[in-house]
């Protein structure tokens, strides 16, 4: 139903606003204290609930209850509080009118300049884990009230949702009031706020009556801007980061010295820490261009595993590392520090870094070092952006107990190898699922030798991860993310010395490719299952 209609003439001209009265209720009381005693101090008076209430007058200044205003005493544990006309009325009546001033009058309630008011704390709620019921007794209903009843009439009520707006009130406290485009800018954030928090609670719900295999009919992602970076992918291209609620990834991620991060940087490291932490073994990645050039565990028996890890990784292609992107999924050690010292990294990230590495990496003060948040985790789901909407899905994982699914993989070719040589096969198999489509891998003893990435057909990416390998091809391990659609691509790796092959198969050719391996005397496992990477 339509709102009343008034003549544009009887609407008299209203900038500037001095603040009398201020309803302020607050769950978020960072810098409430200072900001109560500015408004005092310009004597504003004070209106306030609960909390807030006691919080002012413990700092020594006068407040005046909510339930003196209304008339009514807070009720049913607090659910019941400033619903009501005597609240309401000062919060919507549009002084710009005289019929509105008149019923104000008549009615004995004084207007509010100022509304302060944050929300219950829905979301930090829910990610504590807290129990359905104490959810909803976060889901505020007042508030949202107030704040929208206070935007909608931000010619006359200047609206604040965060202590970041503070300065600014006590700015104006110091002027003679608010001026009308503060009061809009005001209210644009106060219908974000409450937009935001109204998509999280329906997020909740939503969540919760869906089976929990079920994929959401709706679909809420909130995010609050964490930099502006320099540029994106290019120059020419603007950028900034996103912190996603509740998120645990790189976008939490401490950055402990180095130049700010760029698009690219986070782009690879997210790459890299995608590849290493796939590994259950200490393990390091070297990622360009969202591509590895390198992936590896550490060696049989290391002193220093991580170190090692990473020297074998470097080995993979050290032409390529070159300016590369480094992932760990171990405690980066002094001794790994002192392998980096003479090569050119961009970005290390990792769990953690011993004290004596930060010593040497403080020698390159270029290098960007962060350090994972304790709680990091690999994300469930993949978002990605398209034209027009985005596609949700589950994140491709592996089982931590790989081994058990490895022991129903089809052997159609050779006799099944021994542990280590299976071993050897699982990481390929893992390690190919951090490589662009279409994707060719090369491994010996846990570590790459030659990849092929990113090609538009697989013979080429099997020639450039055979080429790349040179003489380390001989006596290795192939893994494709996808099945060979002829027997040209796995001609070339048997041509390169390979000993034994694993691809998910179900191609219409597979006989042919099996034929090949059978002839050749080369071990070939089917998955049956895909890891494309796109």
């Amino acid at each position: 139903m339509a709102g009343p209609r008034h003549d544009p003439s009887l609407y008299r001209e209203r900038d500037l606003v001095p603040i009398r009265r201020a309803l302020v209720s607050v769950s978020d009381k960072t810098d409430l204290v200072p900001l109560a005693q500015a408004l005092a101090g310009a004597g504003v008076e004070i209106v306030s609930t609960g909390s807030t209430a006691a919080r002012i007058r413990d700092a020594g200044l006068a407040v005046t209850d909510v339930s003196a205003v209304t008339g009514f005493d807070e009720a049913l544990d607090g659910r019941v509080k400033t619903l009501h006309p005597g609240v309401h009325a000062g919060l919507l009546a549009d002084l710009r009118l005289e019929d509105h001033e008149r019923q104000l009058e008549e009615l004995a309630i004084a207007p509010f300049e100022l509304v302060v008011v944050n929300l219950y704390p829905f979301v930090e709620t829910v990610a504590s884990g807290a129990a359905r019921d104490d959810v909803v007794e976060q889901i505020d209903i007042g508030g949202p009230a107030m704040v929208r009843a206070a935007a909608k009439n931000h010619a006359n009520v200047a609206i604040v949702v965060s202590p970041e707006s503070y300065p600014s009130i006590v700015e104006a406290l110091g002027v003679g009031g608010t001026r009308l485009q503060e009061r809009r800018e005001l209210a644009a954030r106060a219908f974000a706020h409450t937009a935001e928090y109204d998509r999280a609670v329906a997020t909740w719900f939503a969540e919760g009556t869906i089976h929990e295999d079920a994929l959401p009919n709706h679909l809420t992602i909130k995010a609050e801007r964490l930099a502006t970076l320099r540029y994106g992918e290019n120059s020419h291209q603007r950028a900034a980061i996103y912190t996603r609620v509740g998120g645990h990834g790189i976008a939490q991620a401490t950055q402990l010295q180095g130049k700010e991060m760029s698009y690219n940087n986070y782009v690879d490291a997210d790459a890299a820490l995608r590849a290493a932490f796939d590994l259950l073994k200490p393990a390091v990645a070297i990622i360009k261009h969202a591509n590895p050039c390198g992936i590896a565990t550490a060696a049989p028996h290391a002193l220093d595993p991580i170190a090692s890890a990473h020297l074998r990784a470097h080995a993979c292609d050290p032409v390529s590392a070159f300016g590369g992107v480094i992932a760990a999924n171990r405690t980066v050690t002094l001794k790994m520090a002192e392998n980096l010292r003479d090569i050119f990294t961009e970005v290390i990230i990792a769990p953690g870094f011993e004290p004596e590495a930060l010593e040497v990496f403080r020698l390159k003060k270029n290098l960007r070092v962060l350090e994972l948040p304790a709680d990091w985790h690999q994300e469930r789901m993949d978002v990605r952006l398209v034209s027009g909407g985005l596609l949700l899905q589950d994140a491709d994982r592996f089982p931590d107990d790989i081994e058990s699914v490895a022991a129903e993989w089809e052997l159609v070719s050779g006799e099944r190898p021994p542990e280590e040589a299976l071993s050897n096969l699982i990481f390929a198999w893992k390690t190919c699922r951090a490589v662009k489509s279409n994707a060719i891998v090369l491994a010996k003893d846990s570590a790459t030798v030659g990849i092929g990435m990113g090609q538009v057909n697989r013979v080429d990416s099997c020639r450039l991860a055979v080429e790349r390998a040179g003489e380390r091809a001989r006596g290795s391990v192939a893994a494709s993310d996808a099945f060979f659609p002829f027997a040209d691509g796995p001609q070339i790796l048997v041509d390169a010395g390979v000993s034994a092959i694993i691809q998910p198969g179900g191609s219409v050719r597979d006989g042919e490719v099996v034929d090949l391996a059978r002839q050749a005397g080369v071990t070939m496992f089917f998955t049956g299952e895909r890891h494309f990477y796109h």
